[in-house]
């Protein structure tokens, strides 16, 4: 279901998304659900980049950081 919203936002910036909007050849509106799509709703992921985010778990719970930080050790001493 669609509801609709209202955002306040400085004239410059609203010019700005309108651009992006026609460039990407979307709309304002999807632009931001996509934005906002994006998050992760974990928040031990929030202040990961997304890239980095998408990565998290790849390796499996084997590693931790005092195994890293063994492999560093190892690896120049």
């Amino acid at each position: 279901m669609q509801s609709k919203l209202t955002l306040r936002m400085d004239e410059a910036v609203i010019r700005k998304a309108k651009r992006l909007a026609k460039r990407k050849g979307n709309s304002v509106s999807r632009i931001i659900s996509d934005f906002i799509s994006e998050e992760p709703e974990d928040p031990e992921l929030e202040e990961l980049p997304s890239v980095i985010a998408s990565m998290v778990g790849i390796l499996g719970s084997e590693l931790d950081e005092s195994a890293y930080k063994e492999h560093l050790e190892e690896k120049y001493l």
